[in-house]
């Protein structure tokens, strides 16, 4: 009769989309060496794609593939906000723009000077196809836009675009009229009531979290009375959805922090049973400038966090002031991590390390500007 009872209310909670767990399941010690031991990266290609000139700045990328060829989206600053980019390459080494995804708006708009985009729903097995799927007969890109001018400026929230179109061919993407999150929604949490930032998309195939869709997503804030020098420490939390318009925030606290700092732009990988987020941190207790670094969950909501060495760290000229916010794919048995690599003269440009020597990268920035204007 019990179990009887029990079947039946697993069927109601199941019914209802709640996520069961029993108990969360760690990831071991010696999983997370693995871990380390598989995407470590130690040889430094370098640059692999600069602004044109001292008034751009790049940012961000996010690599996916279609057929033979691979497609970096990628961010650019240019003193009035971002802009999403579109570049391809036949070698994951030397990279060609294509050109804009989403652009400034001509108009008043929630984000009219912010357009901060990162491609969704993409095949996320490690060494996998890292080809990007499709939801309803569109692709998906989530990003944070604003509407203020500088950087990073002014209201900050996530947002949804799609496109029927092809991904890898430079066009203009839809965007949804308002965002999905602001800072100043009835249920923001304590941790996200000033900006939010970069977000990342991917399909819970098994639904781990009791919902097809989650969002992990970086914000700053704090509720606390009086602590305005916590304001600016970043946190990453996480959104559910069933249908990619629709969401909604999940648990109260951040899935992944740090006492002091930075902890943000999160991109998840599957290794077999276990995700993969890489994260960059930046400005902790104990250590200095930007990095990149991962944690590990069996379930998507339960992270252990790698305590060993930075997967990557400043170490050359070209990203000798920061070396963070990563992208890591495997493919025929090499590993590349990507990230922005930004100089000691404030030069921002997207690099490239790997597990494999390949040489060095011939590729290197414009003359410095003369008085460079620091940003985080």
């Amino acid at each position: 009769m019990e179990k009887h009872l029990y079947i039946i209310l697993l069927f109601i909670l199941l019914g209802k989309g709640v996520p069961l767990y029993a108990q969360a399941v760690a990831v071991t010690p010696e999983e997370m060496e693995s871990i380390y031991r598989e995407v470590k990266t130690p040889y430094k290609y370098g640059l692999v794609m600069v602004p044109p000139n001292n008034d751009k700045k790049m940012d961000c990328p996010t690599v996916f593939r279609k057929g033979d060829k691979w497609y970096m989206t990628y961010l650019i600053f240019d003193g009035r906000g971002y802009e999403t980019w579109l570049a391809s390459s036949v070698d994951l080494l030397k990279w060609t723009t294509l050109g804009k995804l989403m652009s400034f708006s001509d108009h008043e708009a929630w984000d009219a000077h912010q357009k901060a985009g990162y491609n969704a729903l993409q095949d996320i097995t490690w060494g996998g196809t890292y080809e990007l799927n499709k939801y309803k007969g569109k692709y998906w890109m989530s990003y944070f836009g604003g509407d203020g001018r500088g950087y990073e400026a002014g209201n900050l929230s996530v947002g949804m675009a799609y496109t029927k179109g092809k991904p890898w061919i430079a066009h203009e993407w839809t965007r949804m009229e308002k965002p999905l999150f602001t800072a100043k929604d009835a249920d923001v949490r304590w941790w996200e009531n000033r900006k939010l930032f970069k977000s990342t998309v991917i399909e819970d195939k098994k639904r781990l979290s009791g919902h097809r869709f989650v969002m992990y997503y970086n914000a700053n804030g704090d509720s606390a009375q009086n602590n305005l020098k916590t304001r600016w420490f970043e946190r990453i939390g996480m959104a559910v959805s069933d249908d990619m318009v629709h969401w909604k925030r999940y648990l109260q606290e951040p899935l992944v922090h740090h006492p002091v700092g930075i902890t943000g732009d999160a991109v998840i990988q599957q290794m077999g049973d276990t995700y993969v987020m890489f994260y960059f941190g930046a400005f902790w207790q104990d250590r200095k400038g930007a990095f990149n670094r991962f944690a590990a969950s069996k379930d998507l909501v339960h992270w252990t966090d790698w305590e060993g060495e930075n997967l990557i760290e400043p170490s050359e000229p070209f990203d000798a002031l920061y070396a963070h916010k990563s992208f890591v794919l495997k493919h025929e048995g090499v590993v590349y991590h990507f990230y922005c690599a930004v100089n000691k003269d404030e030069q921002r440009g997207i690099a490239v390390a790997t597990s494999k020597d390949l040489g060095k990268s011939e590729l290197q920035f414009v003359a410095p500007p003369v008085n460079p204007k620091k940003q985080p």
